[in-house]
């Protein structure tokens, strides 16, 4: 048979197995790793196919809410930046949503993370250096939990009302955080924020701290609405010689 013919078939073959490219739109996907199957949302801005194959792009995990916890991966796009790439906005990341299992929380998926991370790193054309985590309540907990766990592979974080082991924060202090929370939060309080704040300050951590008054706990939508957490991202790299 011709190698022409077989490379054809090849393609055929490869093309026919495969997803299409996410872009300018999120797709839903699936990953095992150990025990965990769960699903996650993936975009890829507009541009992404058109830029050379040099060209790499910044990504955002971002890290749902207890609500949205299960198997409908459609309960992701409830809130945050899933919620607005729904709607059509567009955005220069390439763009993780992961979906957690029912009555889990993310820092009982860290390796699960961990793997979700680099499979899509592997797969896209990432730029490891501007790697940025936010999440919002559970997922503002998971950001805290999942950056200490590798405080290496992050150039920012943006958790929103969430909370931490303030013990173990000060391995954060070389990563610019930003911190969002409501001062009328009764569902996680202010001060689970605050001592994660303090706990930085006090070990000379690059934080700042947006304390939202009159603010209960939808303080993500006031956050993720504002065009500057975006512009701020994008302005953080890895220091030179993280690994």
């Amino acid at each position: 048979m011709p190698r022409l013919l077989i490379a054809f078939l090849l393609f055929a073959l490869v093309a026919g197995c495969g997803q299409t490219l996410p872009i300018g739109e999120q797709r839903a996907y699936t990953l095992t790793h150990g025990d965990q199957t769960s699903g996650y949302l993936l975009y890829l801005p507009e541009a992404y196919e058109e830029t050379p194959d040099t060209t790499r792009w910044p990504l955002m995990l971002f890290l749902h809410g207890a609500g949205e916890r299960g198997t409908n991966i459609n309960q992701v796009t409830v809130n945050g930046p899933p919620k607005q790439l729904q709607a059509g906005q567009q955005m220069p990341f390439i763009v993780v949503s992961p979906q957690s299992p029912p009555n889990q929380f993310w820092g009982d998926q860290i390796e699960w993370l961990d793997a979700l991370l680099r499979e899509v790193t592997d797969t896209y054309r990432v730029d490891l250096d501007r790697v940025y985590v936010t999440g919002l309540s559970m997922g503002g907990f998971g950001t805290w939990s999942l950056a200490t766990a590798y405080p290496d592979r992050f150039a920012a974080l943006a958790p929103i009302c969430g909370g931490g082991d303030a013990n173990t924060v000060c391995a954060l202090r070389h990563i610019p955080t930003w911190v969002f929370h409501g001062d009328a939060d009764e569902v996680v309080p202010p001060e689970r924020s605050q001592v994660m704040v303090d706990s930085l300050q006090a070990c000379n951590g690059n934080v700042q701290f947006t304390l939202y008054p009159g603010v209960g706990h939808d303080s993500w939508t006031p956050t993720y609405n504002d065009p500057r957490l975006y512009e701020w991202l994008l302005a953080q790299r890895r220091p030179d010689g993280t690994p």
